[in-house]
């Protein structure tokens, strides 16, 4: 097997069990209703909160670049009897049959891309994907360093067939001057003498207000607003935004 697909397959498996924090739905549900559909999430994982807004009635595509994690979405929605079109792509080359009226991601997705080359990557896909009178909302976060008792703590879950599940926090490096923050996590799979383990390192990249402001006008898309979380307005010391984004002119 891939170490790439043994590692994406492991983290799906953790990542249920695990979850701690669902995406509030109703921000998003907001978000949709207010700008039209048809609507587009960006790294839908395993379905929080596309299923909700699908079960709503809301017409919203997904897309991920994990097969693992779609493959868990298609199964939740088969138990909730909820239909949904996704497609299996990266954010930063998305090639998709149609354009959207209200494109976003849950939560910070967008802090995944490594660099600020991919972000214009996949900022230009969202602005090939947007109607002309599209918006599309990007949550941006500064992440906060790992607390040092919390570096080699686990986490722990058990799996539907009953194995034993950890994550734990190896180590942790920040660069400021590259604004990635580098964690290495350790899997783990016990079950009865057998034990699967994997590192691998969780790279999250952030972005100052005018560095992403900056990117957003070079792929051709204007700030419209920039907000908390909670639909107010964002001071500039924030670290937690909503941005929303139109075709620029």
């Amino acid at each position: 097997m891939d170490p790439a697909d043994f590692y994406t397959g492991l983290v799906a498996e953790l990542y249920g069990p695990l979850k701690s924090v669902s995406q509030d739905p109703e921000p998003y549900a907001a978000f949709v209703e207010r700008t039209g559909v048809p609507a587009l999430e960006l790294g839908c994982g395993d379905g929080d909160p596309l299923l909700e807004l699908r079960r709503r009635g809301l017409e919203v595509d997904g897309v991920d670049s994990s097969a693992d994690m779609l493959a868990r979405l298609r199964r939740r929605a088969g138990e909730l009897d909820v239909s949904v079109t996704l497609f299996h792509q990266r954010m930063e080359s998305l090639r998709l049959p149609r354009r959207y009226r209200a494109i976003f991601l849950a939560g910070p997705t967008f802090t995944l891309l490594p660099d600020d080359a991919t972000a214009l990557a996949a900022l230009r896909g969202i602005r090939a994907h947007l109607d002309a009178g599209g918006v599309a909302l990007v949550p941006l976060f500064t992440p906060a360093p790992a607390p040092t008792d919390q570096i080699g703590r686990a986490r722990t879950a058990v799996a539907p067939d009953g194995a034993g599940l950890r994550v734990s926090v190896v180590s942790q490096r920040r660069d400021e001057t590259a604004r990635t923050q580098t964690t290495l996590l350790r899997y783990e799979r016990h079950q009865g003498p057998d034990v699967t383990v994997a590192e691998r390192p969780w790279v999250l990249h952030w972005y100052p207000r005018e560095v992403f402001e900056e990117l957003a006008a070079a792929a051709g898309l204007a700030v419209t607003a920039v907000t908390d979380p909670d639909g107010h307005p964002a001071p500039a010391h924030a670290t937690d935004l909503h941005v929303h984004l139109a075709p620029g002119t």
